[in-house]
């Protein structure tokens, strides 16, 4: 498995950018927060205090998270990658087969999918089915619920 995290170029400035806001503003209101729990007097019975020292951990974690993430990241360079054949950052339509529904998604690694913006992970079930197919085929995606064909009708 390899230890890279690929992302595209819009997805590092969007985590570079939510972690320098992480790292000032969000460490600067968890500091004020912490303050204000520590003037309610004792420690050891201060819930407001115990919530806040929690909720900096949550922070602190997901600052080390991004952090990770980003010195493992690389660029996907599109325009090395084929047009005719689906591959990470391919953006695809589909037609199911079994609903005769169409769908467009674009492949992402894990780390960027959002089902919600059409972007599915290369690791998912339809993710992994898709990969390196071409314009009329038809594939099976194995899923938890069966399988599914799909009719892949461009690739962009």
């Amino acid at each position: 498995m390899s230890n890279f995290v690929y992302l595209s170029h819009e997805r590092i400035v969007e985590l570079e950018k939510e972690l320098k806001e992480l790292k000032t503003t969000g460490r600067a209101e968890m500091a004020k927060r912490i303050a204000e729990a520590r003037s309610y007097g004792d420690l050891k019975e201060n819930a407001e205090y115990d919530a806040a020292k929690e909720a900096q951990g949550h922070l602190e974690l997901k600052i080390a998270k991004l952090e990770e993430m980003l010195s493992k990241a690389k660029v996907i360079d599109k325009s090395r990658l084929p047009k005719d054949e689906v591959h990470i950052l391919s953006t695809v339509e589909v037609k199911n087969l079994n609903n005769n529904k169409t769908f467009k998604y674009t492949l992402v690694s894990a780390e960027e999918a959002d089902l919600q913006k059409g972007k599915i992970a290369i690791s998912s079930p339809v993710g992994k089915a898709l990969m390196g197919t071409k314009k009329g085929q038809i594939i099976d995606a194995k899923v938890p619920a069966g399988i599914i064909k799909f009719e892949i009708l461009n690739i962009e």
